[in-house]
């Protein structure tokens, strides 16, 4: 979606992107108000939890394969799983950031 003012334009993501981005949004906070104190950390767990890294990484006469994981996710889940401080939102947030993810893996195999 392209909005044209001027000389300039604001160029909007799709509509699909923006609704979700909305609902991810709206989940985050209304978890974040189930906490007492250091409602921010719903955020951070989310943001840690999407981020993707390859781990194995092959040259081939079609291109370079990479294998990718959600490590983000596996992180601040062991760190969860570990800590007495246990926040069924913080889990929820978590496992949101690993939706978000496996979408960002899908795109990497996609290309």
């Amino acid at each position: 979606m392209e909005f044209k003012l001027g000389n300039g334009s604001i160029v909007l993501p799709p509509l699909h992107i923006t609704i979700i981005a909305i609902i991810i949004i709206f989940l985050l906070v209304r978890w974040s108000k189930q906490l007492e104190t250091r409602r921010f950390t719903i955020f951070f767990y989310f943001l840690i939890s999407t981020y993707i890294t390859p781990i194995f990484s092959r040259n081939t006469k079609e291109g370079v394969f990479q294998l990718w994981i959600p490590l983000g996710f596996v992180v601040v889940f062991l760190y969860l799983f570990r800590s007495e401080r246990n926040h069924p939102s913080k889990m929820k947030a978590c496992i949101l950031g690993l939706c978000l993810a496996l979408y960002q893996l899908i795109l990497q195999y996609i290309k």
